[in-house]
């Protein structure tokens, strides 16, 4: 017997078709059909300069919009061999850090709550929401960032927004205890 799975909508986890192949229960072979989310974002940097592109590539991946900024920028700065300010460069691994931990508590919190446990996507996306507050002080926009530029960044960090990300930092290790207590040492998983 074969079942198609999917594709799931696009305001799920991901997009993506299996057609699995069954044998009774068994999974005999499966399929993955990607590419349902494909936006033709090719064919529109045909047509535009990288400036005028940063904007597009943080569509890429909505969780981790950093990243697909800076491989946009490191690429011409690297052929063109531009050096950033010392404290750009900082600044971009900052912002890299956070939104990469943004991402993986985007994936957590969804995760436990198809296991089964709502709780804990409640308190992991409480740190989320903290980590999206700093981007808004510094960008004005809590995704879909469009701060990286070839040779820095849009703008230096505001006035108090290091204590902010210090007072983070020390809030979310309190909050990996407590995740580790809902989640690592709860005898249910």
């Amino acid at each position: 017997m074969i079942v198609n799975m999917g594709p799931q909508h696009p305001s799920m986890h991901g997009v993506l078709r299996l057609i699995v192949t069954l044998d009774g229960e068994d999974v005999i072979d499966c399929e993955p059909i990607l590419g349902y989310l494909h936006r033709g974002m090719e064919k529109i940097a045909e047509n535009r300069t990288i400036i005028q592109y940063l904007p597009y590539v943080t569509r890429w991946d909505y969780s981790a919009t950093m990243f697909t900024e800076a491989i946009t920028v490191n690429a011409p700065e690297f052929l063109e061999n531009i050096q950033i300010p010392q404290r750009a460069s900082y600044i971009r691994v900052i912002m890299l850090e956070l939104s990469r931990i943004a991402s993986h508590l985007l994936w957590l919190g969804p995760f436990m709550a198809d296991l089964g446990a709502e709780t804990p996507f409640f308190y992991i996306f409480r740190e989320r929401e903290l980590i999206y507050d700093l981007f808004e002080a510094i960008i004005g926009m809590r995704m879909m960032h469009n701060y990286f530029r070839i040779g820095g960044v849009a703008a230096d960090l505001p006035y108090g927004w290091i204590n902010k990300c210090l007072d983070f930092c020390d809030y979310f290790l309190r909050g990996v205890v407590e995740y580790q207590q809902l989640i690592t040492q709860n005898p249910i998983f």
